[in-house]
């Protein structure tokens, strides 16, 4: 190419933590949308407009966010797949600006659900893509961080909703619950507008043959030179996976992905689905009402919740440091007992109902956050052997390499009993995935620190 630098003027980390922090607006959202409802379902005017609803039409308005953002957290993969993790990006974004704009221009309690199904929507696509994204875009010594950092946004994004509550909830009119509402379409369009300026995957791009891009994207993560070795290796390693993955020919399916990463597909799914059975999002959508239960009062309730979301977003910093030294499994268990602790005592000191208790239960209730924020909600998402891993060598990580190879060679053996013609003897020799210039380097670079190469995460310690 005639010129080995990038027009880019934002280049190499800079460049790298500017993406992941704009693309973090995406759980951000999440985290707002979370957050914003506990506030304003405990609001005189929110209340009067609705006709002072009861517990199942309370219960409807919340929790059917959960609802739209589960039927496009299905589809979002291959959504992304088809227009890109950017468009994917730019379509939540979009979609849940729409969904706060229903919510805020609200007539009634129909009206109100129909906002919070979209904005579902919406929340479903940016959840899923953004990980995906930050995976996609990130160096693999970065990746763990950078992951910690999307989680504390989301809580940040919590936070800053219950404090906009708070501060509405002094306005004497209809506006101090339809202002935290409207917080929704301001963010939202500026993700949307801003997902059109970030670039796109890398890996999209040389999954969908735009090679050049693709490569003009990786040397601007690595400081913008088109000669860089680990930009080029990097390259390649990709190159080599999605041409393995077209030769191989089972195609992108729930079907083929629980047959290949069974394994995977299961400590993924387990660990999040533990992350959501604990009661956290009882806590996070109703914190005002469980505090007005245990003894305070209207806006002191939003204000407790506002304190526990402050101590909230400070728990998820440990983790940063910490989980490359305890371990994750420390973590993750010692949080869980906590937590179990926390939540039994919440409610015995709720079912007691002494002097005491308004303030014991806000105590409770802290620790149960701040437990759940230095554990699960970033730790979840992480596991030991995928620090400096790039990830088309995960099948190693996770001990999943012998099983292609197990496959593939069942594979071949019923292909020589049909055919003796030579086409079959070549798929015979199909090889794995093959490891690059990146993998070496990376290798190269690790073993001094981990005494060696990966090993399977179920033979690990941690």
């Amino acid at each position: 190419m005639e010129n080995s630098r990038s027009p880019r003027k934002l280049v190499g980390q800079p460049l790298l933590y500017a993406i992941s922090v704009f693309a973090s607006l995406g759980v951000f959202l999440f985290g707002y949308d979370q957050g914003v409802m506990s506030g304003i379902i405990t609001g005189p005017y929110f209340l009067k407009f609705f006709g002072d609803p009861d517990a199942i039409q309370i219960g409807t308005m919340v929790a059917v966010l959960e609802v739209g953002a589960f039927v496009t957290s299905l589809a979002a993969g291959r959504v992304g797949d088809i227009i890109g993790r950017r468009g994917t990006l730019f379509s939540g974004a979009v979609v849940f600006a729409v969904g706060g704009a229903i919510q805020t221009l609200t007539t009634g309690f129909w009206t109100m659900v129909v906002g919070r199904i979209v904005a579902g929507f919406g929340v479903g696509l940016l959840s899923t893509i953004v990980p995906i994204y930050q995976s996609e875009i990130s160096p693999p010594d970065h990746r763990g961080a950078l992951a910690c950092m999307e989680f504390t946004v989301n809580i940040f994004g919590y936070a800053s909703s219950v404090w906009i509550d708070y501060f509405c909830s002094f306005i004497e009119s209809d506006l101090s619950w339809r202002i935290p509402l409207s917080v929704q379409c301001i963010i939202g369009i500026l993700l949307a507008v801003g997902s059109l300026m970030i670039p796109e995957s890398p890996r999209w791009l040389i999954d969908t043959d735009k090679d050049e891009e693709g490569m003009r994207v990786l040397a601007d993560l690595h400081g913008g030179d088109l000669d860089d070795i680990i930009a080029k290796a990097e390259f390649q390693e990709i190159k080599e996976r999605v041409m393995f993955d077209r030769e191989s020919g089972e195609g992108r399916s729930y079907t083929v992905m629980w047959k290949r990463y069974k394994r995977r597909v299961l400590l993924a799914m387990s660990s999040q689905a533990f992350a959501q059975l604990n009661g956290i999002n009882v806590i996070s959508y109703y914190a005002p009402r469980v505090f007005e239960e245990a003894g305070w009062v209207g806006r002191d309730a939003i204000l407790m919740t506002g304190i526990n979301a402050i101590i909230y977003i400070l728990s998820t910093l440990p983790p940063w440091y910490l989980v490359d030294r305890w371990g994750r499994r420390v973590i993750l268990l010692s949080g869980a007992v906590i937590m179990g602790i926390a939540l039994a005592l919440t409610g015995w000191w709720m079912y007691i109902d002494v002097p005491q208790t308004p303030k014991a239960v806000v105590t409770c209730v802290i620790i149960f956050n701040a437990a759940f924020g230095y554990s699960f909600v970033v730790v979840y998402f992480l596991y030991p052997e995928t620090k400096g891993v790039p990830l088309e060598e995960m099948d190693a990580v996770f001990g999943e390499e012998e099983e292609e190879e197990r496959l593939e060679d069942e594979e071949s053996e019923q292909a020589s009993l049909m055919s003796r013609q030579s086409r079959q003897s070549r798929i015979s020799t199909r090889s794995k995935p093959p490891r690059g210039v990146l993998s070496r380097i990376m290798r190269q670079s690790s073993e001094g620190r981990r005494g060696g190469s990966y090993q399977p995460i179920l033979d690990a310690e941690e």
